[in-house]
């Protein structure tokens, strides 16, 4: 059968879940075209050439993307059958497949059988995934790069990128994980992981991206996928996901991850407000948070933390005090822009959906926004973010050192508005601390901007 792969945003990197799709497509006999809307068109003659279009939804932002370039296709043709596979396959409305999880074998299967309607899958079994296929890709000179110094003076590095395990062995409330994965996770063998990296080595690739939900799920998994990875590339650094339990209870492994080449960690800090942190089920506290910083900082190592700023326990005063964390921990170059307007996001099945105090702020499902919408309860603090998306969407890929300064003065100005101390003053500009980064500094919970709904079709990489 003929197949289209489509992705239409994996975080400014090349889509892992195109190449890992395409391997076993084509083991199984198939011929396999791949299309990345992220920067590519949608070309018509591949839509007239399919027999089949299956759509990769791995993050919330891909999934309403993906959802308005299949009503594209549909328009052109009607009666092609169409999937979506990954975490948010079971979000996707107007499919005639979809598959999460595991997803490799059903598509395999799908595919063989020659599309279709079937109903939604979540498949868990174990299986040996074949080594990516990055062959018919775009270039990785197309994707985000590492800006080693965080300002991208000097150009940034080629970055790719690879996963060593799949779901995650926690259940934080708000993750859309759990409700595929269910407190499971899946690993990738060491080899296959490293062929895939050994590939983009040789596209160019200087830094590596490990992005797994959970780099140390399984830290005996992650201290060998460390060691290969030095062992094999002794001049390359890399990236990897992680929570802040996770840095306290493996401390021992810190040396030897930075150095392997551990560059920074991406942490979900999610907030600095405990009762806020217990309620999603986090697993730490603020004062967690704040130990972690300083052991990554001490074996040469930072942190880029993730935030969940708005849900419905948030207050204007719960905002400054986030801010007054992030200065007093020396954090600014640190945070992307982005993550101070994430805002909760509840689709289908996510585990706060129950949750008595969500429910009394909960609207109707949003079949457009894939969400329930919810309202806060508190004063201010919805048009305080609708006020900081527009910030940082503005922002763009600004440095977070040159935008944060208006994200104070907007949560100053909310807070004096109540009557409630602003954050403490901005930290002297100047120098400072700068923070490796990757040159894309939007979020897979974040909605997309106005410029990628605009250009689902195809956009090119800043």
């Amino acid at each position: 059968m003929r197949t289209l792969l489509v992705s239409t945003y994996e975080l400014g990197h090349q889509p892992l879940n195109l190449a890992s799709p395409a391997a076993a497509l084509a083991a199984a006999g198939h011929e396999v075209r791949c299309v990345d809307l992220a920067v590519e068109e949608l070309d018509p003659a591949a839509v007239d050439w399919a027999d089949v279009v299956a759509f990769s939804v791995p993050m919330h932002t891909a999934t309403r993307l993906a959802v308005q370039a299949a009503a594209v296709i549909r328009g052109r043709r009607p009666e092609l059958p169409l999937c979506a596979y990954g975490l948010y396959a079971g979000a996707a409305p107007g499919f005639d497949a979809a598959l999460a999880g595991e997803y490799e074998p059903a598509l395999v299967d799908w595919v063989g059988r020659g599309g279709g309607p079937v109903a939604a899958r979540v498949e868990l079994g174990r299986h040996h995934p074949a080594v990516p296929r990055r062959e018919g890709l775009p270039e990785l000179s197309r994707y985000a790069r590492l800006l080693p110094d965080g300002t991208g003076a000097e150009g940034g590095v080629l970055a790719g990128y690879a996963e060593a395990s799949h779901g995650c062995v926690h259940r934080c409330r708000h993750c859309p994980v759990p409700v595929v994965y269910d407190g499971r996770i899946r690993t990738v063998p060491v080899e296959t992981v490293m062929a895939d990296v050994d590939r983009q080595v040789e596209m160019g690739a200087r830094h590596i991206t490990f992005g797994d939900p959970d780099f140390l799920n399984g830290p005996h998994h992650a201290r060998r996928m460390a060691r290969a990875f030095h062992q094999r590339h002794p001049d390359l650094t890399f990236d990897v996901t992680t929570k802040v339990e996770h840095v306290l209870r493996h401390r021992d492994l810190l040396a030897e991850l930075a150095a392997s080449g551990l560059l920074f960690v991406v942490s979900a800090f999610e907030s600095v407000d405990d009762r806020v942190l217990e309620r999603l089920a986090k697993g730490h506290t603020a004062a967690d948070a704040a130990t972690a910083t300083e052991l990554l900082r001490a074996h040469g190592i930072e942190v880029r933390p993730s935030l969940l700023p708005f849900t419905p326990w948030t207050t204007v005063a719960g905002v400054v005090d986030l801010l007054d964390f992030v200065i007093s921990h020396d954090l600014v170059a640190n945070v992307d822009p982005v993550q101070y307007s994430i805002r909760l996001l509840l689709p289908p099945g996510s585990l706060l959906l129950d949750d008595p105090e969500v429910g009394a702020v909960l609207g109707p499902y949003d079949p457009v926004a894939l969400s329930h919408p919810w309202r806060s309860p508190h004063p201010g603090v919805d048009e305080l973010q609708a006020e900081l998306a527009q910030v940082v969407e503005a922002g763009g890929e600004a440095d977070a050192v040159d935008v944060f300064p208006e994200i104070h003065a907007v949560v100053a100005r909310r807070a004096a508005a109540l009557g409630r101390p602003g954050p403490r003053p901005l930290p002297p500009r100047g120098p400072g601390r700068r923070a490796p980064r990757l040159s894309e500094a939007w979020f897979c919970c974040a909605e997309p901007t106005k410029v990628q709904l605009a250009t689902a079709g195809g956009r090119g990489h800043p």
